[in-house]
Parts: structure tokens; C-alpha cells; sequence
């Protein structure tokens, strides 16, 4: 029998299985409940849905004041989770085929300077086993533009110190080979040398980063460690991990790297995403133009 719970439940296993974040799947949760609490309201469940049910779902989003973001993380959901549902024969025809997204003003990423990078690395203690694991963290993320996800599921065979390159598993278990620089590379093997082995005294793991106690750091851990480097290091602007692989693309971009390579550095299966980097190079080149041109 097609339950929810267990049609759900399906569905999770799918995603995690082509290696969506978890933070993905909860949000794709919490819509979906929400459509099924719509749909009980006309006595029909998940597979039942007309494309009519499913406009209307939408409008009554819409009625709730949600932002067209909020709105279009929603569609996103519930066209993935039909799009499942014709996969595994559960349905026949896909009721959520033609919904489309909203049309929303794209916002352009925040991206810090090298100054503001810098100040944020410089923050983290050369000294204590705890400080140089999260040196490594931070010069990697700027050196390679991983997801925070990626760089906490490194392992050590993962790396080529030598070569300086990093075997990278990213969205839908895709591999990549990223480089990382020098200055990563001398933080990696500080690490590696004073900090981990202190870090696990006698135990043993193949994760490259740990947490305090010699297990796999989670990822609120890590945003609680680099929000207190934030604050010491007085950086005005809001810093996350993703605002150092922003900075990383955009840094590239600036450099004159092609685009191209700056999708495949990061992981992006279609380059439309990459492009929002160069709306970013405009809108800095427009801002030196208004600062410094007499006629401006």
C-alpha cells in the first residue's frame, strides 16, 4: 500500500543516494509535508495530484505572503519528487511537468576581498592543534572554492600533497580533481604533522578533518568556529562558507581565468550558474568606473 510515510521515506533514500546535502532533503521534507496537509484538505494524497491540486498549492503560497524564493524552492521540491514518483512507476503521468518557477531579480552573491580573507585566515591560531586544523579549513576554502559539505568529507586519501590537488565528491556524486595553492598546502601539512596527531592521540581515522574529540567535524561545528574567527577578525560584512567560495570564484574571474574553468573548478553541472560570477566582475568594474572617472 502508497503511504506518505513510506512514499516519503523513498523518496529521502533517492536523494541521499545521488548525494544530495541533507540540508536539501530536510527543506524537500518540510514542502512536501506541507503539500500533503493541502492535499488532505480535498481528500487526495501525494500520487493523486492533479496539475490543477498543484497550482493551486502554489497560489496559496502566493496568498501566505512567501517570497518568490521561498515560493520557487517549493516548485523545485515538488517537481523533484514527481519527477521520482514517474522513475519508480508509481504514477503514470507527471501532474507537476509545467509548473514553472517564478521569475525573480537574481541576487548576486556577497564576496569578500583578499584584505577581508586574509584578516578571517590570519584570525586562527598557528599554535594549538585546534587552530591549525582550522587554518587548513580556511585556506582550503579559499584556495579551492569547496562546498563546506566537501571539505568535511575529505578524507586522507583524498589528497595529493605533492601534486597539490584534491579529490573532491560533489553534488550528485560527482568527482572532481581541484588544485589548491601554497599557502594551503603549508596548512594542510602543519596540520597533518602537529595538529591531528594531537588531535586523535591514539585513535585513528581516515577523515582528514576532525573535531576536538578525533571525529568528523559537523557542519554546525564548523559554522560556530568560523563565525568566531569572523568576529576577531572584524570583517563587517556577513561571512559564511559559501561567502569564501564566492570570493574564490569571483577572485578567479577577476584574474582573468575563463569561465569555463571556473565551473569545473567548482562542481557546477551547468554553467549558467557559474555566470552569476561575471554580473559580479561587472558590477565592479562599473563601481571603479563611477569612482574614478572624471565624467562618471
Amino acid at each position: 500500500m502508497i503511504t506518505y510515510k513510506n512514499t516519503i521515506a523513498e523518496f529521502q533514500n533517492h536523494l541521499l543516494a545521488q548525494g544530495d546535502e541533507l540540508a536539501t532533503i530536510h527543506a524537500y521534507q518540510y514542502d512536501l509535508k506541507q503539500l500533503h496537509v493541502f492535499l488532505e484538505q480535498t481528500g487526495k494524497q501525494l500520487p493523486s495530484a492533479t496539475p490543477r491540486d498543484l497550482r493551486a498549492f502554489i497560489h496559496s503560497l502566493s496568498d501566505m505572503h512567501l517570497s518568490a524564493v521561498s515560493i520557487n524552492r517549493k516548485i523545485s521540491a515538488v517537481k523533484t519528487f514527481y519527477r521520482f514518483l514517474m522513475q519508480s512507476k508509481v504514477i503514470c503521468v507527471n501532474p507537476a511537468m509545467d509548473l514553472e518557477l517564478l521569475k525573480t531579480r537574481r541576487k548576486l552573491p556577497l564576496v569578500l576581498s583578499v584584505e577581508e580573507i586574509s584578516a578571517i585566515v590570519e584570525a586562527a591560531s598557528k599554535k594549538t592543534p585546534l587552530g591549525l586544523r582550522d587554518r587548513a579549513c580556511l585556506e582550503l576554502l579559499y584556495s579551492s572554492g569547496l562546498r563546506i559539505s566537501e571539505l568535511l568529507s575529505l578524507k586522507l586519501g583524498d589528497l595529493q600533497l605533492n601534486e597539490r590537488l584534491l579529490s573532491v565528491v560533489g553534488k550528485g556524486n560527482k568527482q572532481r580533481l581541484v588544485p589548491f595553492g601554497n599557502k594551503a598546502r603549508f596548512a594542510i601539512d602543519n596540520y597533518l604533522l602537529n595538529g591531528r596527531p594531537a588531535i586523535l592521540k591514539n585513535k585513528t581515522s581516515s577523515i582528514l578533518i576532525l573535531n576536538a574529540r578525533g571525529r568528523k567535524l559537523s557542519r554546525m561545528g564548523f559554522l560556530k568556529i568560523l563565525r568566531g574567527y569572523w568576529v576577531v577578525s572584524g570583517v563587517k560584512k556577513k561571512v559564511t562558507p559559501h561567502t569564501f567560495r564566492h570570493s574564490f570564484a569571483t577572485h578567479l574571474l577577476e584574474g582573468g581565468a575563463d569561465l569555463r574553468v571556473v565551473q569545473e573548478l567548482l562542481g557546477h553541472a551547468d554553467i549558467s550558474t557559474t555566470q552569476i560570477y561575471t554580473h559580479i566582475d561587472r558590477e565592479y568594474l562599473k563601481e571603479v568606473h563611477r569612482l574614478y572617472h572624471p565624467r562618471a
